[in-house]
């Protein structure tokens, strides 16, 4: 039942490398997440289906602009270093998205600076891994995916608690309407329920 709960999870990895794509994309199917890996940011970015409003090369297109409304992505995790747009900015685009900022980021790099790492923490990344990524490493992943879930699930709740909430007050003037009403035909609001009571029939002439 834990594989399933997990299984349901989907993680977006990012990396120009085609080895660290494979072990990051092994690590975290060893873990029963669904994975989706990609090359680049700008391919993220369209995955996430964020570069709309962005020129585009239909030749470097290698996903449909409506993937990600059939897809949930729960988590990214983007290598740091890589040409075009780096980890860094690719967390930047999804922390500025009102859509994305929930997502967790989780950036990686072969790189120990310092600097780096607390430049891309207190952007908004949940973890910084240093390469080569462990399955240790992969199993902090998911308290950060259960949170934001909680998160999302609390959010639904209050959005159908205040959708709902109108409806009582409804209800309330509808009845007072219907009392008005009967008030005004002369009939008292507790009489107009039942017209023949105690057996009695009324006799027309």
């Amino acid at each position: 039942m834990g594989l399933a709960t997990e299984s349901q999870f989907h993680v977006l990895a990012v990396d120009d490398s085609i080895i660290d794509r494979k072990l990051i994309e092994r690590l975290l199917k060893t873990s029963s997440y669904q994975v989706t890996t990609v090359d680049s940011g700008s391919k993220a970015l369209e995955f996430l289906g964020l570069n709309e409003d962005k020129h585009r090369d239909p030749n470097q297109l290698s996903f449909s602009p409506n993937n990600h409304q059939e897809v949930e992505v729960n988590l990214i995790i983007t290598d740091y270093c890589m040409p075009g747009m780096t980890g860094y900015d690719l967390l930047k685009k999804v922390k500025e998205s009102s859509s994305l900022r929930n997502i967790p980021v989780v950036i990686m790099s072969s790189e120990n600076v310092p600097s780096r790492i607390n430049r891309c923490l207190e952007e908004g990344a949940e973890e910084f891994f240093l390469k080569p990524v462990r399955l240790c490493d992969v199993n902090k992943l998911k308290p950060h995916m259960m949170k934001t879930k909680c998160k999302e699930n609390q959010e639904n709740q209050e959005n159908l608690e205040e959708d709902v909430q109108p409806q009582p007050q409804q209800q309330q003037q509808q009845s007072n309407n219907n009392k008005r009403k009967a008030m005004e035909e002369g009939l008292s609001p507790d009489r107009t329920r039942p017209r023949f009571g105690g057996g009695l029939t009324v006799a027309s002439n």
